[in-house]
């Protein structure tokens, strides 16, 4: 797997990229970070650099490949970072290998099976492969930009949005036909993070997500581990949108563990 540690410090952060994203899928966000702490980012086996293998995609095939990755990289628990479906595999990493995490803020996590009632959110998602497999990417993403409310001007007036390539093609390609439907089929283990017991897992929503579906798994899992949500700064995509902002945030987070 190919991966990327910029920064220095104590501590280690590794960032789980949401969808099509790879090591370099947030700089601005590694650059705010990397002043006081060390920051790990990868490219997910069939993404960019890292090859896709031959078994079936599933959360838990990327979770594994996270834990080796981590058992070669870290001296001990670290801190995690996972966006959408990035926070899929840092709760599922948090559940199955709870000595590798110390806290984990998991970021508007598409986790279906702790609402009341997963369908219509399933539905979404479903129409979202569905899109891709008839129409193609474009379409896709069209309705992906409807569920989570993405507004692309709800950014800090400096940040630098990722623009198109042959190698996000390939990777956004990837992500919907095998990563898209592996995040709708997963199920977390979830007993072990209802234990009070390190690690600490801190569901997190974008402020402009609220009241949207995309904000109501994290916010469900948030009343089942009986706390908050913490609030960031803008909605789905605000690990890009407001580096800035997020970093901040996610400092404040991490600082009291």
């Amino acid at each position: 797997m190919h991966t990327q540690m910029r920064g220095r410090g104590e501590r280690l952060l590794v960032i789980v990229q949401p969808g099509d994203g790879d090591a370099d899928g947030c700089p601005a966000l590694v650059d705010e970070l990397a002043g006081d702490m060390r920051v790990l980012t990868y490219d997910r086996r069939g993404l960019s650099r890292s090859p896709a293998g031959d078994d079936p995609v599933t959360i838990e095939s990327h979770t594994d490949d996270l834990a080796f990755l981590l058992a070669t990289r870290a001296k001990g628990p670290v801190d995690v970072l996972g966006i959408s479906i990035g926070a899929l595999i840092g709760l599922d990493l948090a559940a199955r290998y709870p000595g590798l995490v110390r806290t984990l803020v998991a970021f508007e996590p598409p986790l279906t099976q702790v609402l009341d009632d997963p369908e219509p959110f399933v539905a979404r998602q479903r129409a979202v492969e569905d899109a891709f497999r008839a129409e193609g990417a474009a379409t896709a993403i069209g309705h992906f930009l409807a569920m989570t409310g993405i507004d692309p001007a709800d950014r800090e007036p400096d940040a630098v949005l990722p623009g198109p390539g042959p190698q996000r093609a390939a990777n956004l390609a990837f992500f919907l036909a095998h990563d898209a439907p592996a995040a709708r089929r997963f199920r977390l283990y979830l007993d072990p993070l209802l234990d009070p017991a390190p690690p600490t897992v801190i569901p997190a929503v974008g402020r402009s997500s609220r009241g949207r579906p995309h904000a109501a798994p994290a916010e469900a899992l948030a009343r089942l581990l009986g706390r908050e949500p913490a609030e960031f700064d803008g909605g789905h995509s605000a690990h890009v949108f407001r580096p800035k902002a997020f970093a901040r945030r996610l400092r404040e987070l991490l600082r009291p563990s």
